[in-house]
């Protein structure tokens, strides 16, 4: 089950690079991305296959990974309307949504209750 992971590095040029050697060169794929920069520093979570090795790998090169959680990933379809369809049924479901972000597998989604909001969506 793939994880997200919440990665804090500096907002300066080549941190992200560094991250992305650093994990190719390891042999791990990222599977989505993104990142919001604020206060001379950046939050970017990525998408991984084996949370425990990506943990170890950037541990390595003195990136500091924040946290690490479950989160829902939809197969949305490509059209208008799809987030608010997809978005509405966790908000009905009384979930909160606090992440999200497009990977190459679908929407991913955190939530604060993850069960409540598979059976939303399912």
């Amino acid at each position: 089950m793939a994880k997200d992971l919440s990665v804090l590095l500096k907002d300066h040029p080549g941190t992200l690079a560094d991250l992305g050697e650093a994990l190719g060169k390891a042999g791990i794929n990222l599977g989505g991305i993104c990142g919001v920069p604020g206060e001379g520093k950046a939050i970017v979570h990525i998408l991984v296959q084996d949370a425990a090795g990506t943990r170890r790998v950037l541990h390595d090169v003195g990136i500091h990974v924040q946290g690490e959680r479950d989160v829902l990933i939809l197969d949305v379809q490509d059209r208008p309307g799809e987030l608010g369809k997809m978005c509405r049924k966790i908000a009905n479901a009384g979930v909160n949504i606090d992440l999200v972000y497009f990977s190459v597998n679908g929407l991913v989604i955190g939530v604060d209750n993850l069960e409540k909001a598979r059976a939303a969506v399912a």
